[in-house]
């Protein structure tokens, strides 16, 4: 995959948006950081997923929609993940 930072926030907002039934205008960036997870799986494994255990530097992306509550997602240049997300984690 190899992409940038603002490319895998625009593919959350787009993931957020469908998953909520809402338009990409109505979802809000709360904030993007540099984090350093603690697998491979950015923290956020799916069922049954194994990873490795090495610290993977990454941003967390904080969004939101409308007065709701917020949606963490995790991504690094080649992964984009959602974290606890109705109790699951899922890649995007």
């Amino acid at each position: 995959m190899g992409t940038g930072k603002d490319e895998i926030v625009g593919r959350a907002r787009a993931d957020l948006a469908k998953r909520l039934g809402v338009s990409e205008d109505e979802i809000e960036e709360e904030a993007v950081e540099e984090a350093d997870f603690p697998d491979m799986a950015l923290g956020a494994p799916v069922k049954d997923e194994m990873s490795g255990q090495m610290i993977t530097s990454g941003w967390r992306i904080r969004l939101k929609a409308g007065k709701g509550k917020g949606y963490e997602y995790r991504a690094n240049q080649n992964q984009l993940r959602l974290y606890n997300y109705k109790g699951s984690n899922h890649k995007v």
